[in-house]
Parts: structure tokens; C-alpha cells; sequence
């Protein structure tokens, strides 16, 4: 063998070392030499191949079921087609490529040699996965399922992915990430075992640190800069501002009324923000998003003075009235008492709900305070206003008992307009304690409009007005010392009220003068109902009271029976005395 042939044998050999016994050799081939220079080429590059090693071999046939390879051994070796599935459906395996395949054994027992692809790949894997550990390189996986613990993740192999390692903050819902392509660093390899552990959060922490930095670095008061939602609380929301967290409070979220920040944010959107504070030292940074437009109520007075007409929606109900949005950041109170000229309101939810649509008039305006008053029974007329044309003093007027108190009685005329009868208003002769005892609720009465007070909104009425003051001659028709006929309407603790025959007046006989005897109860002596004779003893027609007397009638009679013998006592009654006569002359003189 010439020198040049050595040469070329021993070129071939050593890059069937270094790329593969078949490749190794493909230059080998090519070349014209004899059949014991080949057979001696073939002897030298059979020494090198091992069992368990990875060699390169080239595709000569693929079948339906089996590849053929050459791995430049006496005999070709077989690989299921299995294991080439994907790069044959992908058209990346042809006849004549090369490919790196695992050498189980030299030689089975048809002669052929034992080769697997899918080996060949996992070694291979493993040696760039470990080289990636060493170096602490990124890698690149598939979320495959979960399962105890973590995530299981495809680096080529099955990999796991603790729970903790996933982000920075722990993960609630670790199943959404089945199926995503994830960046990890590999924290922990044994190879022998087959185990690999992944970091996520390592990779987060290194980018978080390095957007910390230039974050910080580009922060000042009053910047405007972009942030995501990464926490929602009550009493505001935290922004990501690139490694660095701000807090957005809750009264800088918008000019309006905000109940819960979750109203106008969710995690994960993507708002501007205003730096309001910024502490470099304790990395503390306050933000605001409605300083990123105009306080409205800057321009409130001109788009809103006293006295204008304004639309606006019912955005919250309290005890004392109903809160109106008339544009994002301005709201006015609508007063229960300005709610209805007609209906006392209680509470606004009678006359309004959330989110309605209501039209109001502006009554006052405090722009430093931020606060409107507004008035929305304004818009109509006020009944009150006509309620002097309509019910006139001295009117005698119709209406149902609305209401009863201790005082008197509220009697219903219209829709809202009420007027009051006091108890000192129902009865001339009558002493009355509760105005229960005359009316009652819904009874429809006839009164006399005695008084209007327009500005206060208040309505006098009399019910003892429809009929003539029976005190207003009681001096004419009841003397000291007469004798008079009535019944007994009441008893008392102190005595009985009878009412006067023909007069309709009421007077008091006291229990001392119920009878000659001493007695502890009126009702010992008469009842209601019962008919007796008595004397007048005492006429005040400004207190409207008249004292009567049966003991002191008694003893008339028997002082008559005395000297005139027996007396028909019906005759006797409006008979005076000449004595009495004499009173009554002087009382009139």
C-alpha cells in the first residue's frame, strides 16, 4: 500500500471518531481504492465502535415497518419505524441522511447490529441539558399536566416543576399554564436517576431585579408611567410599575364616588398612572389616576349655577336623601324634604331607586366644599302656592282624617296639602283629652279653613266653627241660683259633667255637691244617662265652666216644703226664690 493510501485510511478513520463511523467514511468510499485497502479501512473503523455509545450512521432503506441504518459495521442495523414517526411525517428523514443513533449491541442473533434513535436522542438531551445546568443557561419546556406538588414540564424529558418555582408570588390556579411554552433554569439535575428540577421564579426574580433598577432609576414626582393591576384590596390597588410595586388608594381613582376599587379595575389591566410620592429610599411610591385629567369641579359654578335646570342619575340612597351624578366626579344631594312638594318623604327610596334617571334644580353651590344642593320637587308647582285662591279663610272645606295626635287631628283636603284641627277646635262645650274621641282615622269630615301660613305650609281648621259659639249668651240664659234640667254624659274621679238642656253646653257637678251626704264616688249617686236637677253656683263664660249644684237644689226644696208643705219638683225648676231674684237684679245691675 502506497503512502498516499495510508494517509487516506487513517484521515477516514479519524473523522469516523470524531463524526460518526458511516460519515466518518463517507470520503473513504468515494475513493478508488483496491479491495484489500477497503477491507483494511473497514477492519480499522470496526475497532472503534463500542456497545453503548452513540454513533452516526447513514439511512439506506426505510420500510413500513423498520429503517435500515449503516453504522459502518459488517452488518447494517434495524430501527422501528416508531421511532422515527414524527420526522417522517414531518418529511425530515429521507434515504442518505445521517443520523445519530445508540449502539445496544453489535451483533444479535440474526447478525444484525442493534440500534435505537429514540436513545440516541434522550443521551443527547441529557448531555445539553446538563450542559445548560452547568452553565445556568435558560431552557425552554412545555407544561404537560399537573400533578402533586408542581407542573410537569417537556425539556425533551420529563421534567418537574415545583409549585414554589412557578412565579413569584404563589399560583391559585397552576392548571391554566397546561399547554404554555415556559422559560426555566434548571436548579437541580441527577442523572443517574433521571431527575431534573426547574425554576421559573428564578428567571423572574433576575428580570424583576434588573427592571427594579432602571425602574427606579426613571421615577420622579408627577411622571406619567404605565403599570399593571397585580393586587386589588379594599382600600386601594397595587401597580406594577417594572419591579417595583406603587399604591393606587382608592380616593385616587377616579373624582366620582368609588365604593371598592374592584368597580373600575381588574388584575391585569394595563393603566397610566400620576407619581404623586416617590420615596427612592424606602422604594414607597404613590400613584394617582384621576389626576391624569381635570378635577370637574374646577368648572362647576359656570356648567352649574344656582337656579339651572340639571339631569342627572341616583348613584346612592341614605336615611336623609338620594346622592345625584350630574358627570363623573360631581355629585349633588337631593334632601328628603326637597323631594316632594305633597308627600312627607320618609326616605328617598319611596320616591327614587339606584340608577334612575331624575331631573332636579341647583338651590346651593359650594365649590371649596364640593357640594351641591339640589332640589327636584322644584321642577313642578308648589300647591302652596294656590292654596290661599283655593281654600280661602272661613271655606268650609271636606277632607278624611289622615292622621290622629295628642294635639288634634290632620285632615286631608288634596294631595299633600293637610290641614291640622286643633283639640281646642272640635268641641265649644266639650272638655276633649284625645281628638280619638270625636274622629277617627279616615272619617270624611267637613271643616272651617280658619288659617293659611303658606311660607311654613301649615293649614288651620275648625270643626266646632260649623256651628254657632252656644257660650256666647250663656250669661243670658244661665243665672247664678236657677234651677236646671240635664243629663249626665261623664263621670269623673272629681264629679259628673252633665250636659244643660237646650243650651248644649256642658257643666261640672263637683262630688261635694252631688249630695247632702259625704260620698266617695259620683257614681254612688248617678250614672250616665240619668236626668237630674240641679243649681246653677257658678257661671265663667271666658273659662267656659259652669258649676252646678244637686245638694244645694236638695236644699231648696226642703226649705220650700218647709214653708209651702209638698213641692211638684218639675215645677220648681227655672223658679227662683224672690232672694234669688234679688242676686240675679244686682248681678245684672
Amino acid at each position: 500500500m502506497v503512502d498516499k493510501e495510508k494517509q487516506t485510511i487513517e484521515n477516514a478513520v479519524t473523522e469516523s471518531k470524531q463524526k460518526g463511523n458511516s460519515q466518518g467514511l463517507d470520503s473513504a468510499w468515494n475513493t478508488d481504492f483496491d479491495a484489500d485497502t477497503m477491507a483494511q479501512l473497514y477492519e480499522q473503523s470496526f475497532q472503534n465502535i463500542t456497545e453503548g455509545q452513540v454513533v452516526n450512521g447513514r439511512v439506506l432503506q426505510i420500510n413500513e415497518n423498520e429503517v435500515l441504518v449503516d453504522v459502518g459495521y459488517k452488518s447494517e442495523g434495524v430501527i422501528p419505524i416508531e421511532e422515527f414517526r414524527n420526522m417522517i411525517e414531518t418529511g425530515k428523514l429521507k434515504v442518505g441522511d445521517h443520523i445519530d443513533v445508540y449502539l445496544e449491541k453489535t451483533e444479535d442473533s440474526d447478525g444484525l447490529v442493534v440500534l435505537s434513535k429514540e436513545k440516541a436522542d434522550k443521551i443527547k438531551i441529557w448531555d445539553e441539558i446538563s450542559e445548560k445546568y452547568e452553565n445556568k443557561e435558560v431552557i425552554e419546556g412545555r407544561v404537560i399536566e399537573r400533578i402533586k406538588g408542581g407542573l410537569t414540564v417537556d425539556i425533551g424529558v420529563r421534567a418537574f416543576l415545583p409549585g414554589s418555582q412557578i412565579d413569584l408570588r404563589p399560583v391559585r390556579d397552576p392548571e391554566r399554564l397546561i399547554g404554555q411554552t415556559l422559560r426555566m433554569r434548571v436548579i437541580k439535575l441527577n442523572k443517574r436517576r433521571g431527575n431534573i428540577v426547574l425554576s421559573r421564579r428564578v428567571i423572574l426574580e433576575d428580570e424583576r431585579k434588573n427592571m427594579k433598577e432602571e425602574t427606579l432609576g426613571a421615577l420622579e414626582e408627577n411622571a406619567i408611567v404605565v403599570g399593571a393591576v397585580k393586587n386589588i384590596t379594599e382600600y386601594g390597588a397595587f401597580i406594577d410599575l417594572g419591579g417595583i410595586d406603587g399604591l393606587l388608594h382608592i380616593t385616587d381613582m377616579s373624582w366620582g364616588r368609588v365604593s371598592h376599587p374592584s368597580e373600575i379595575l381588574k388584575i391585569g389591566d394595563k393603566i397610566k398612572v400620576k407619581v404623586l410620592k416617590f420615596d427612592a429610599e424606602s422604594e414607597r411610591v404613590s400613584l394617582g389616576l384621576k389626576q391624569i385629567t381635570e378635577d370637574p369641579w374646577l368648572k362647576v359654578a359656570e356648567k352649574y349655577p344656582i337656579g339651572s335646570r340639571v339631569e342627572g342619575k341616583v348613584i346612592s340612597l341614605t336615611d336623609y336623601g338620594a346622592f345625584v351624578e350630574l358627570e363623573e366626579g360631581v355629585e349633588g344631594l337631593v334632601h328628603v324634604s326637597e323631594m316632594s312638594w305633597t308627600r312627607r318623604v320618609r326616605h328617598p327610596a319611596k320616591i327614587v331607586s339606584i340608577d334612575d334617571k331624575v331631573e332636579a334644580v341647583v338651590l346651593d353651590l359650594d365649590q371649596s366644599n364640593k357640594r351641591i344642593s339640589l332640589g327636584m320637587k322644584q321642577c313642578e308647582t308648589n300647591p302652596w302656592d294656590v292654596v290661599k285662591e283655593k281654600y280661602p279663610v272661613g271655606t268650609r272645606v271636606v277632607g278624611n282624617v289622615r292622621n290622629l295626635t295628642n294635639f288634634g287631628a290632620f285632615i286631608e283636603l288634596d294631595e299633600g296639602i293637610d290641614g291640622l284641627i286643633h283639640i281646642s277646635d272640635m268641641s265649644w262645650t266639650r272638655r276633649i283629652n284625645h281628638p280619638s274621641e270625636i274622629l277617627k282615622k279616615a272619617d270624611e269630615v267637613e271643616t272651617v279653613v280658619l288659617d293659611i301660613d303658606v311660607e311654613n305650609e301649615r293649614l288651620s281648621l275648625g270643626l266646632k266653627q260649623l256651628s254657632e259659639n252656644p257660650w256666647r249668651d250663656a250669661e243670658n240664659r244661665f243665672f247664678i241660683g236657677n234651677n236646671v234640667k240635664g243629663n249626665v254624659v261623664r263621670i269623673t274621679d272629681f264629679g259628673a259633667f252633665v250636659e244643660l238642656e237646650g243650651g248644649g253646653i256642658e257643666g261640672l257637678v263637683h262630688i261635694s255637691e252631688l249630695s247632702k251626704d259625704r260620698i266617695d264616688n259620683a257614681d254612688e249617686i248617678c250614672k250616665v244617662g240619668d236626668e237630674i236637677v240641679m243649681k246653677v253656683i257658678k257661671v265663667d263664660v271666658e273659662e267656659r265652666r259652669i258649676g252646678l249644684s244637686v245638694r244645694a237644689y236638695q236644699e231648696e226644696m226642703e226649705r220650700l216644703e218647709a214653708e209651702e208643705g209638698i213641692v211638684d219638683t218639675d215645677l220648681k225648676v227655672g223658679r227662683s226664690t224672690m232672694a234669688d231674684v234679688i242676686n240675679q237684679e244686682a248681678l245684672l245691675r
